[in-house]
């Protein structure tokens, strides 16, 4: 079963979109949040400590920051996923 993964969006936002290209090319499904509904927000601020988008959840791991810096440490966590999946 594939572990959870959330990415928390804003519209707009070219580094959400490339992420959730990044998913949608791994065929991986996974939850969308907005930001910009400010309970969504607190959520993110409460649970990963920033309400900026993107935020990547993959499981237990968190990665957040533009796509170019999320993108290596993202990719290995999604190989990890892969190989216990």
């Amino acid at each position: 079963m594939q572990q959870p993964i959330i990415v928390y969006t804003a519209p707009g936002c070219p580094d959400c979109a490339a992420v959730k290209q990044l998913m949608q090319q791994q065929g991986l499904s996974f939850e969308e949040r907005d930001v910009t509904r400010p309970e969504v927000a607190q959520q993110a601020k409460t649970r990963y400590g920033v309400r900026v988008a993107p935020i990547t959840v993959v499981g237990d791991a968190f990665f957040y920051g533009t796509f170019q810096d999320q993108r290596p440490k993202l990719e290995a966590a999604l190989r990890a996923l892969k190989a216990d999946g």
